[in-house]
């Protein structure tokens, strides 16, 4: 009979004691190995945080100090994404931009369910998007990066107990100490970082279960105000016509019931780093409405109303110029447009049989009024 070691607290973060490799469904283990390098940068994100937070005096096991160090990761990482964000919503706004057009392709097709049609309005739909930069997955980036850093951020939480217990620490800084310094910690000195709703509920902590669905439910009204603002003021009237519109109608009730889920199985740790992540969301959807607002939006006109009241306007560019510089911008930019149309060939209507007799011409159907031989 083969006798099992247990593991101890100096073995590598590359063996099955210290990870959670040692796990017996495939699945779990495929992940372990996939995250271990984004677990270990989150640990020492973590990690770090704590270290600055004990060193200004917090108790490296306090509830507080562990909860700020989660608000440190997120910080970390929401503002790595920040780039990544501006982009998407370039992208989102394109794509809106873009639905009249493509609305136009596929009623260009409608019916048509043959091969050749089904590729034709491919292609036509691809060199769209081609010629604007834009992509209906570019939108979508933001989430996919940051989906890998919420799992590692939840296994690193989840693991915590299991590692805590068997006396070992994470896949990298989040030593054996550290690790039990976590699990010891309590959030207000109530709730335990690594216990769920359902364990709290079998365990009839009350206190546990009210912090949890009172971080539940705000979860769920952040994402619901952040998105009600997107498809209430940040979108053009031409975009509101769109199927794209629709589904954000949909989703605006849909998304937000994704965090009941979230609050019963996830650990309070993994909770606490969602919140505070829709809350980033929130001020920075908040502050792209208000300062970089879609044209033609209610958001963009209320813009233009508070530069308008500091005598400032945006000019072609899109840039904040005084009130002067942009009125004589615009009066030179309609004299270049009325000199251009008075450089342009003026185009002659044909002439009518009975004009022509009069004016002593022949008509020409389609001419452009040139005259033609006297009238017998």
């Amino acid at each position: 009979m083969s006798v099992r070691t247990e593991p101890s607290a100096t073995t590598s973060p590359l063996t099955a004691s210290s990870c959670p490799f040692e796990r017996t469904d495939p699945l779990v283990d495929f992940f372990g190995i996939i995250l271990w390098p984004l677990k270990w940068a989150v640990e020492a994100i973590l990690v770090g945080w704590h270290w600055l937070f004990t060193s200004l005096g917090l108790s490296a096991t306090g509830g507080v100090t562990w909860m700020l160090s989660i608000l440190g990761v997120v910080l970390v990482v929401r503002g790595a994404l920040v780039p990544l964000f501006v982009r998407q919503i370039k992208s989102q706004r394109a794509m809106m931009e873009l639905a009249p057009e493509i609305r136009k392709i596929q009623d260009r097709y409608k019916g048509k369910r043959d091969q050749l049609s089904r590729e034709a309005m491919s292609r036509e739909t691809m060199a769209l998007y081609k010629k604007h930069g834009s992509s209906p997955l570019s939108g979508c980036w933001p989430l996919l990066v940051q989906m890998p850093i919420f799992f590692s951020m939840y296994y690193t939480l989840s693991d915590v107990k299991h590692h805590a217990q068997q006396g070992v620490g994470g896949v990298g800084l989040l030593n054996a100490e550290l690790t039990k310094q976590f699990n010891d910690s309590k959030l207000f000195e109530i709730a335990p970082f690594h216990q769920t709703l359902g364990e709290a509920w079998s365990a009839g902590q009350t206190a546990t279960i009210i912090i949890l669905v009172v971080l539940v439910i705000l979860m769920i009204a952040s994402q619901f105000y952040t998105q009600l603002q997107i498809i209430s003021k940040n979108l053009s009237p031409e975009a509101k016509t769109g199927q794209a519109y629709q589904m954000q109608r949909v989703m605006l009730y849909i998304l937000p019931l994704g965090f009941i889920f979230s609050g019963v199985f996830f650990p309070l740790g993994v909770v606490m780093y969602w919140f505070f992540s829709n809350i980033w969301t929130m001020v920075q959807q908040f502050i792209v409405i208000r300062e970089m607002p879609t044209p033609g939006s209610e958001a963009a006109k209320a813009r233009e109303e508070r530069l308008a009241r500091k005598g400032k306007a945006l000019d072609s560019k899109g840039k904040i110029v005084p009130m002067a510089v942009y009125e004589a911008e615009q009066q030179r930019l309609l004299e270049e447009n009325e000199k251009r149309k008075a450089q342009q060939p003026k185009r002659q209507q044909p002439m009518s049989k009975q004009r022509a007799k009069k004016q002593g011409q022949r008509p020409h159907d389609g001419d452009s009024g040139a005259a033609g031989t006297p009238a017998k």
